[in-house]
């Protein structure tokens, strides 16, 4: 198979996947699909379209409210990386929310820190685990012990342990192992090896789909895939116009170079709360109390902080989306989210996440 970039530079990022022709799975159709259990979420794809513009303004309003904190967090995930890799760094990110965050990563590793590296994209698919055709790419070019696997964020640490699990699966039949390591710009479930903060804040990348991450869809599994072949997506070269990849990188390089320039050095890390123990507990409890108040049946219906919160109310049929607070800047676009899709918003004050979305069940 041959990478592609996508819409960002080829020396930005290798995407891992097969760019395919996907029939669309409309949102009500999917859900029934999927609960059912007659198809796999990553079987079915509901075709994207360019963001509204008063969307597109709202994802301009989160960079002007958080791009600074975001430049600060991706110096430290950088220093951490260089720590935690003297040897040598791959970076691997996860498609789609760590795309972006990788790019970042590349480039201040370069500029600031004098470390070429490689960055590739690939795809990891809950219950179905890594692309290990494109871990097998990466491998015949790079050593195991130099991968670093970077995604945006966690929630409930879902992707984490399918990475652990993945990578185990992995070492048992190739007999090659990889470090099981996720880092992420905000670990709120305890589950990141490595973070820059667990606080649960707008990224502002998490707003947009495919128009942030190089104009490429999430990862689909093909069932018609050849043994060679990496796990599929959709490249929607047609929203050229709309694409906002490139530019919110111009513009977190230009915020992290300010910040560089002012502090000569990688900020302090000063940012931990909480420790992964601890943030476990509050993530297991929280799920615990949720599932009962609200009789969820399934965990996977269940999505804590901002990040995944974004993500159902964009892509899936949403039950109701809990607030912590009424009137947050962080949270606006959701409340235009919910707004626009007639969604049930209830403020819960001690919620210890921003956001949390609750995915509609189907009655069986």
């Amino acid at each position: 198979m041959t990478p592609f970039s996508g819409s960002y530079a080829a020396s930005d990022v290798q995407f891992l996947l097969k760019p395919m022709v996907i029939q669309d799975t409309p949102v009500p159709l999917k859900e029934r699909l999927i609960q059912s259990g007659q198809k796999h979420y990553s079987e079915l794809l509901t075709h994207e379209m360019p963001p509204e513009a008063a969307y597109v303004q709202l994802f301009h309003q989160a960079m002007a409210l958080n791009q600074a904190r975001l430049a600060q967090h991706c110096l430290v995930l950088a220093k951490r990386i260089i720590a935690t890799r003297q040897q040598g760094i791959t970076l691997v990110s996860l498609l789609r929310a760590g795309t972006p965050v990788g790019v970042l990563l590349k480039q201040i590793l370069s500029r600031y820190f004098k470390i070429e590296v490689q960055h590739y994209s690939i795809s990891i698919i809950r219950d179905m685990g890594l692309d290990n055709n494109a871990l097998q790419y990466i491998l015949q070019r790079h050593p195991p012990e130099s991968l670093v696997f970077v995604d945006g964020w966690t929630g409930k640490g879902v992707i984490a342990g399918q990475l652990t699990a993945s990578l185990k699966a992995f070492a048992a039949r190739f007999a090659i192992s990889i470090p099981p390591e996720l880092y992420v710009i905000s670990d709120l479930s305890g589950s990141a090896a490595v973070a820059a903060t667990t606080e649960d804040y707008l990224i502002p990348s998490c707003l947009l789909n495919a128009t942030i991450s190089g104009l490429v869809s999430r990862s689909v599994y093909d069932l018609h895939a050849t043994a060679s072949d990496f796990h599929g997506c959709v490249y929607y070269e047609q929203f050229k116009a709309h694409d906002l990849s490139p530019y919110f990188i111009e513009i977190m390089l230009k915020q992290i170079d300010m910040l560089w320039k002012n502090t000569h050095s990688a900020p302090r890390e000063t940012d931990f709360r909480l420790d992964r123990a601890e943030l476990r507990n509050i993530s297991q409890q929280f799920l615990r109390e949720i599932a009962e108040r609200y009789a969820v049946t399934h965990p996977n219906y269940i999505k804590p902080g901002i990040g995944e919160a974004t993500r159902v109310l964009l892509r899936r049929d949403a039950r109701v989306l809990l607030l912590k607070t009424k009137a947050e800047a962080a949270t606006q676009h959701l409340r235009w989210l919910a707004a626009s899709k007639a969604i049930p918003v209830a403020i819960m004050p001690d919620c210890p996440y921003q956001a949390v979305a609750l995915i509609k069940e189907i009655a069986s």
